[in-house]
């Protein structure tokens, strides 16, 4: 049986020698499972199997495939987008509203406060119904913007998409780029 490497990252040097050192002193020379427990316990973990499970679970995480979208919904989301790559049309279905919506968020821009009248010049730019309040107060219930109390200032929300709001978004963009975007 092949041997899995178990990495050890210790943040502090100088307080792992001295809690390694400790254990050495009180037990004498230890065995080799004791050494191993003793390591663990100087980086600050319960013992050596809490040291493998964790370096087993990063491994995981590491390897693990990405998220597979689900193509019928990002299809049904796309036939609400014009070529251009503005939103022809608000959908019926919730689920497809809310993948409408991550394209929009993904148009205005990142880290800036914009005002109401700002904010539906933008979406403007990216519909073609003429709603941009019913726009603005989905992003905001959907958690992807943000309001101050006064209502005069909003601020999108970096957040992670799903994976079908991530295919939505990288098609709506190519669609963009070589449709150009409503003026």
């Amino acid at each position: 049986m092949t041997r899995t490497p178990i990495p050890l990252a210790v943040s502090d040097l100088s307080s792992f020698a001295r809690h390694l050192g400790a254990g050495i002193k009180e037990r004498g020379a230890p065995s080799h499972l004791e050494l191993l427990n003793m390591l663990a316990r100087a980086a600050g973990l319960r013992n050596y199997q809490h040291l493998r499970a964790i370096s087993a679970a990063q491994v995981r995480m590491e390897t693990a495939p990405p998220a597979q979208a689900d193509h019928a919904q990002v299809e049904r989301a796309l036939r609400y987008f014009d070529a251009g790559g503005g939103l022809a049309q608000w959908p019926s279905r919730r689920q497809v509203q809310m993948l409408c919506l991550w394209a929009l968020w993904a148009g205005l821009p990142a880290d800036a406060v914009l005002g109401e009248r700002e904010v539906s010049r933008l979406l403007n730019r990216l519909h073609g119904f003429g709603d941009a309040a019913l726009l603005r107060r989905e992003l905001i219930g959907m958690g992807l913007f943000t309001r101050s109390p006064g209502g005069l200032d909003y601020q999108r929300r970096e957040l992670a998409p799903p994976a079908e709001a991530r295919e939505v978004i990288r098609r709506v963009a190519a669609r963009r780029k070589s449709g150009g975007e409503k003026s």
